[in-house]
């Protein structure tokens, strides 16, 4: 059930709901927004004709559209300093961050988009610095005892390498954060490799700007993965969720005064000459 609703004191039936619809199901008979029941089913669910309706007439899915957050978009200055200094942090506090900042960043990577906006990511959030640490034991448990059976992975044998480091006070997997997300998507949703990805990629320049330090970790992916997956499997990621990806965050221990300084490479402009090459 949709529950698509309009409000006749407030619609100006300017027709940008149905305009701006990804899958075309709105239609103006009548002058006033409808969806046909035949069409219900072809809904995506993206609120597209909520958010682009200019007097708020238009209400989806039971949401209010008075209690939406207004467009505010940040200066382009702001946003670029944000993208061009943040760091990847190896060095972090043992502080838990506070609940409510961590259920801001949860609701902030709820908006991230998906394929066919299916939002089927799962968000495996270790919000306890003591349960962190048990994961960060059981996976060096786990390595030690492949390298001590000879049944490390093949492609995995740099992991004998961090049993010593780890010994010796260094976390070169998790880096001794007090937390850790990993979002994952099963593999038969519209985009289960790029989904992850995307959330992520909210999800650190949310916590950037809320002064907290972030770091992709392919380690901590390729150990519960592939080296003590029967660990994986405890923290609940589904078996049937083929793309995941680890991000380690909390309070930096460390403060960068700058931005680096980097060269745009790697960038190709089409021009008609690509085009006329192609016939």
């Amino acid at each position: 059930m949709l529950d698509f609703i309009i409000d006749e004191t407030r619609c100006v039936q300017c027709g940008e709901c149905a305009a701006d619809c990804p899958a075309s199901i709105i239609d103006m008979d009548g002058g006033l927004p409808r969806i046909p029941e035949h069409r219900e089913s072809y809904c995506i669910g993206c609120q597209h004709c909520l958010a682009v309706c200019p007097t708020a007439a238009l209400s989806i899915l039971g949401k209010d559209p008075d209690k939406s957050a207004p467009v505010l978009p940040p200066s382009p200055d702001a946003l670029e300093n944000l993208i061009k200094s943040r760091r990847s942090v190896r060095r972090f506090l043992p502080d838990r961050v506070e609940g409510h900042i961590l259920d801001r960043l949860m609701d902030v990577i709820a908006h991230a988009p998906t394929g066919k906006n299916q939002r089927r990511i799962r968000f495996t959030l270790v919000d306890d610095p003591q349960v962190m640490e048990l994961i960060r034991v059981g996976t060096m448990d786990g390595i030690r005892k492949a390298v001590i059976d000879d049944s490390l992975p093949d492609g995995m044998e740099f992991f004998a390498k961090m049993v010593a480091p780890y010994d010796q006070g260094r976390d070169i997997i998790y880096r001794k954060a007090p937390h850790m997300i990993i979002a994952s998507a099963p593999k038969d949703s519209a985009a289960p490799d790029a989904d992850p990805f995307i959330a992520l990629s909210y999800f650190e320049l949310m916590a950037q700007s809320l002064g907290l330090g972030t770091v992709w970790c392919g380690f901590a992916r390729w150990a519960l993965q592939s080296v003590v997956p029967e660990l994986g499997r405890t923290l609940g990621i589904p078996a049937d969720h083929r793309s995941m990806y680890a991000m380690m965050f909390g309070y930096p221990a460390v403060s960068y005064a700058r931005a680096v300084q980097r060269d745009v490479v790697g960038v190709h402009r089409v021009g008609p000459a690509d085009l006329e090459g192609g016939r």
